[in-house]
């Protein structure tokens, strides 16, 4: 009986230090892709690259995504990324700390740019001078 109690204190001893020693992580990657490729694409005011473009990521949530690409119209819009169930809490400490291997959570966005409508020269013409008009009246 003494050494039965003695192997499985060895055991659990060994099974910790093993979790200890070699603890997992999680890589969150973050893939960007346009119809067309080549946009410029901006997470949350800081530029990362051209589509298609990877990039690490290190929370879920909300992100403001701005793409532009000459002769298309700059796309200003949010995009969600949601946890995988690893990584809601309390299960993330156990994915983060415990598990002795990497995990890695790989997300996409994907948007589809609209053509640039070309400026007619004499309608912006007469916008121009009616916002000048309204100028000039609202000073009197």
């Amino acid at each position: 009986m003494k050494d039965t109690c003695f192997t499985c204190r060895l055991v659990t001893t060994a099974c910790a230090a093993l979790c200890l020693a070699a603890p997992g992580c999680v890589r969150r990657t973050l893939t960007v892709n346009t119809v067309p490729q080549g946009a410029r694409v901006i997470l949350n005011d800081e530029e990362i690259g051209t589509s298609p473009v990877q990039v690490d990521f290190l929370w879920y949530g909300d992100y403001d995504v701005i793409l532009r690409k000459d002769g298309y119209r700059t796309l200003r819009t949010h995009q969600k990324i949601d946890a995988p169930w690893y990584q809601i809490p309390p299960m993330d400490f156990f994915a983060e700390t415990l598990i002795p291997v990497m995990l890695h959570d790989q997300q996409q966005m994907s948007f589809t740019l609209e053509p640039a409508q070309p400026i007619d020269k004499a309608e912006l013409i007469q916008k121009a001078g009616e916002v000048r008009e309204r100028a000039l009246f609202s000073e009197e």
